[in-house]
């Protein structure tokens, strides 16, 4: 269920809404959208692999938060997926707004990869535990997988 007066829609890092969200960001301490602003300018990371998306939520017309679904670029082939980016506005947080952004990542990351990862802040490993990944030990660039259809194998057949 989408949380009242809430859109999310694909959105791209170079308008002064994001510049507002970025800053904010930056602000608390994360630096996820200063590196997604860099990756986009530089064109290291424009989200435009099949079936990568950069999604934005909006409040009342408001960019509050930002996630991302890429190729996971630190994993052999292309059957692991990865959450990117994802920020809340401090005053949106525990709405559901990030809820609604990952869900809709892992909607389309599972029709393309066989699992998707994300390397989160430990404040943030209840929320991704909440919507099903698990707690990864040992790996340099993992937190918290979730293992999705064996959309990976489908692919390679």
């Amino acid at each position: 269920m989408v949380p009242k007066g809430y859109t999310i829609e694909r959105m791209r890092p170079t308008t002064a809404a994001f510049e507002a969200l970025m800053e904010e960001s930056r602000q608390e301490g994360y630096w996820m959208l200063v590196r997604l602003r860099d990756g986009w300018a530089s064109g290291r990371n424009k989200f435009s692999r099949r079936p990568e998306m950069l999604l934005g939520a909006y409040h009342d017309g408001k960019l509050v938060g930002v996630g991302g679904l890429n190729v996971d670029p630190y994993f052999a082939g292309a059957d692991a997926g990865r959450v990117r980016h994802l920020y809340v506005g401090k005053a949106h947080r525990r709405s559901g707004v990030g809820r609604l952004l990952v869900t809709a990542i892992i909607e389309r990351a599972r029709a393309h990869f066989a699992s998707l990862n994300t390397r989160a802040p430990a404040e943030s490993f209840g929320f991704y535990e909440s919507l099903g990944f698990s707690r990864v030990a040992g790996e340099e660039f993992v937190t918290h997988r979730m293992m999705l259809s064996d959309a990976g194998a489908r692919k390679a057949s």
